[in-house]
């Protein structure tokens, strides 16, 4: 001892000498100077992080219409990222559900802005849910450019939300920089997959992804060690022993770096120009029914039943163009009704709506044979044909009794607010993915051609593999129907004097009637244009003269296809008796021509056989002519049921719902759990055992309670030393509370050993904590003294002071007080309740 008197009167005065040194720091506190260069270093991290998150953004937003994914995914970035920064004094385990409260938040009001950009219909809630159970389909199926609605957008902003998030707390509160990079990486190259080859290369994005990265992992996060030189403390030995371990790890870093770069460089330069994988081909666009792929069989049904109303329309935009077919049909000249809308032809209707186009023939059944892509309100745009104008048509169009999922809309759709739609851009068809239904009002802008009609005696017709479709001819075609064809195309030579021939020759051969049946097969034509009159024979609907026009003019070599729709005067109802077919030709520099080979009605049509004989020759005399069969006729159509075929099993908005109700009650099952187990521990602790073991038991409320304010005690402490630490717990939980501050602040000096409560409080609970203190005391010298009563002044005395020290936290703390699992925890660690032993 008489050595050890020296040494420590030695190392007093240093630590006096030393005290002055360090007091001007103290009280005067960093230069301004040296805080500004401490903000910009800790912000370092943090804006790399938000930049090369939103770098993905910039590049997923290549695919979009307008900027506002890339601002949505940019603000996800920075809010995630400054959240994180903002709860780094919170644990590790709390960030995240605060986090999560904020994307909900940032998401709903993205999904909101996007729904009132595209002017879709719905509240917020059942937009969210509609995006959240289509979100990825959609994405993946949508058309270039991609419209920004909340279905599309959902994905890309909770992911750059998740993805800050990610890397904020691993690179901020663990310091693992490229661990902290790699969500943001993920994030990046999961962008350039989706965009696949539907944009340019992302060269400049990517170089700055790069630069970025290297900026953050080289510029000093932390306050510099003296001089710089993390072996300054070192001996010499040692200090040049760890100096050359250093330089060699540097230099095998370098060369290990400058290896994969010589090895996989020429290997990543060789895949610049290749072209990306397009996810889109992995995803099934939205199909249709049969009532929606061959529309052409609804024609019959709804001659039946003409006053029936399936629209609204109100045309505003456009001017109705003037004369029509029924001033030009006898003159057959270049005016002929073939140049004008096939609607002048009904009553001076001058306005077509359409409703499908029917491009594929397969001797059975005209077909869509659409691949429809979701698409926002701006739809893709295509190049008018050259030799025609265009009319801006802007219609506001409400379902009545139309149903199915076809859109009517005028040729050609550029713009839809009001619905979702998916949209076939060969053929300019709509579809609304979910169904039509009475009331739906949707806004339609089109881009209406017509062509010159000077320049329609001259026009060629296209040929080869653009438009083989087009030409097609199924195998089966009835011999009358070849040499018909044949004899109309040998008369007329150039392709709008046959296309014109055939619409002459049906006009003036054949009656429109309401009651044909159903079908256009090739039997079903064959005995429309040679059948008997007297047997059912030479009359049809609309349906039979577009479909027979069509399949005659493939005969001629033109390309055509039958497209069904409305004719009307652009204002009020669209009824059943409105609807009809009409076929159409393709002209080189003049688009698509709509024809109209409907005669007109005050004409009486000549037999077929004045101007055609179906067969070669006459027969003998002696024969009898076989009796030719009506062919059956095709059912009624009959309405498909709203929604998607059945498919078996459950459906997905189910299957959604389960999996969050299921969700749901598990997470609620296990904070019950918590909370039963907590208050059954408390239970054991004040009432169970004799009075010594419920004094000890309270004692451990009150050291799990400081605990769980943030506030722990040592097991080396004894029952007055931690009294004298609870009362300082609660006076600083107050007086945060009081100020409005953080509660559980690390301050010192918050409260007065053995007096009141600065600022406020209950009278009296301070005091109680030592009387709770000596009786453990009591316990600890005398454990069979303790009485009955002094255990119940135990149990009362804990329950007061964990109530004032929890009603002192802030209200989030509060919810988490009666399910946190920590004082099981420390139960399991200690199953007994031991009293402390009193001091000594």
């Amino acid at each position: 001892m008489g050595r050890g008197t020296p040494v420590v009167t030695g190392i007093a005065p240093q630590k006096e000498t030393a005290a002055p040194r360090q007091a001007p720091p103290t009280a005067g506190g960093p230069s301004a100077a040296e805080r500004v260069v401490r903000a910009l270093r800790a912000a370092v991290v943090p804006l790399a992080l938000i930049t090369l998150t939103a770098l993905a953004g910039v590049v997923l937003g290549r695919v979009y219409a307008g900027d506002l994914l890339s601002r949505l995914v940019i603000g996800a970035a920075v809010g995630s990222v400054l959240v994180s920064v903002a709860a780094r004094r919170l644990p590790s385990w709390l960030v995240a559900p605060v986090s999560m409260a904020a994307m909900a938040g940032w998401t709903l009001w993205s999904l909101r802005l996007a729904a009132a950009r595209a002017d879709l219909p719905g509240s917020l809630l059942e937009v969210s849910a509609d995006a959240a159970r289509n979100g990825i389909p959609r994405l993946l199926t949508a058309m270039i450019p991609v419209e920004p609605t909340p279905d599309t957008v959902l994905v890309p902003v909770v992911a750059a939300w998740l993805a800050g998030l990610a890397g904020a707390e691993v690179a901020l509160r663990t310091g693992r920089m490229l661990l902290g990079y790699l969500p943001a990486a993920g994030l990046y190259a999961a962008a350039l997959y989706v965009v696949g080859p539907n944009a340019e290369p992302a060269i400049g994005t990517t170089i700055a992804f790069v630069a970025v990265a290297a900026v953050g992992l080289a510029a000093p996060t932390g306050t510099p060690s003296a001089g710089g030189d993390p072996t300054a403390g070192l001996a010499p030995g040692m200090r040049a022993a760890v100096r050359l371990r250093l330089a060699v790890s540097a230099a095998l870093g370098v060369a290990l770096v400058i290896g994969l770069v010589a090895l996989l460089g020429p290997m990543v330069a060789g895949q610049v120009d290749g072209r990306p994988v397009d996810p889109r081909r992995y995803v099934e666009p939205p199909q249709v029914q049969m009532l929606d792929e061959n529309p052409l069989i609804r024609i019959s049904g709804w001659a039946l039943r003409p006053e029936q109303k399936l629209l609204d329309v109100s045309t505003v935009g456009a001017t109705p163009s003037a004369g029509g077919a029924d001033d030009t049909k006898a003159t057959g000249g270049v005016d002929d009704a073939a140049t004008a809308d096939a609607g002048d032809a009904k009553a001076g209707r001058s306005v077509q709506i359409r409703l499908a186009v029917l491009s594929d023939y397969d001797g059975i059944t005209w077909r869509v044979g659409a691949t429809y892509r979701n698409a926002g309100r701006i739809l893709p745009a295509t190049a008018p044909a050259r030799d025609s104008t265009v009319d801006t048509v802007r219609q506001e169009i409400t379902v009545a009794e139309l149903s199915g999922r076809l859109l009517p809309a005028v040729a050609t759709p550029r713009e839809v607010s009001g619905a979702r739609v998916a949209y076939d851009p060969a053929s300019g068809t709509l579809i609304r993915p979910e169904g039509l239904t009475p009331g739906l009002r949707y806004t339609v802008t089109s881009a209406r051609e017509r062509p010159d009609n000077n320049l329609l005696a001259t026009a060629n017709v296209p040929a080869g593999e653009e438009v083989a479709r087009v030409l097609r001819v199924a195998d089966g075609v009835p011999d009358p129907l070849r040499r018909l064809a044949a004899q109309l195309a040998e008369e007329n030579g150039a392709p709008y004097a046959r296309a014109a021939a055939i619409e002459q020759f049906l006009a003036e051969h054949y009656r429109v009637v309401a009651d044909a049946p159903s079908g256009h097969a090739y039997p079903n034509l064959a005995f429309f244009l040679f059948g008997p009159r007297n047997g059912g024979g030479q009359r049809g609907t609309s349906e039979q003269f577009a479909a027979a026009f069509a399949v005659l003019g493939r005969l001629s070599g033109l390309p055509t296809r039958v497209v069904v729709g409305f004719s009307c005067s652009g204002q009020g109802p669209v009824r059943a008796g409105d609807a009809y077919a009409w076929p159409e030709v393709l002209f080189d520099g003049l688009g698509w021509v709509a024809f109209d080979p409907l005669p007109r009605p005050e004409n009486e049509p000549r037999p077929v056989e004045e101007d055609f004989r179906p067969t070669p020759e006459d027969p003998p005399p002696s024969e009898a002519p076989a009796p030719t069969v009506e062919p059956t006729a095709s059912p009624e159509p009959v309405a498909a049921p709203e929604g998607p075929p059945a498919r078996g099993g459950v459906s997905t908005p189910v299957l959604v719902a389960g999996g969050s109700g299921a969700l749901l009650l598990v997470v609620g099952a296990l904070l019950l759990t918590l909370l039963a187990m907590r208050r059954s521990l408390t239970r054991k602790r004040l009432a169970g055992g004799d009075p010594g073991q419920r004094i000890a038991g309270a004692w451990r409320e009150v050291t799990d309670a400081l605990r769980l304010a943030g506030r722990p005690v040592g097991d080396d402490l004894a029952a007055t030393e931690v009294a004298a630490q609870a009362r300082q717990a609660l006076a600083e939980a107050r007086a945060g509370t009081t100020r409005g501050g953080a509660s559980g602040s690390a301050t010192t000096g918050g409260g007065v050993p053995g007096g009141g409560v600065p600022g406020g409080g209950v009278p009296g609970a301070e005091p109680a904590v030592d009387e709770l203190a000596t009786l453990l005391n009591q316990v600890g010298f005398a454990p069979e003294a303790a009485a009955a009563d002094q255990a119940a002044r135990a149990a009362e005395v804990a329950t007061a002071y964990i109530t004032d020290l929890r009603s002192a936290r802030p209200w989030w703390r509060r919810l988490l007080w009666s399910v946190h699992p920590s004082p099981l925890h420390q139960a399991r660690r200690s199953p007994h309740s031991h009293p402390r032993r009193p001091p000594r």
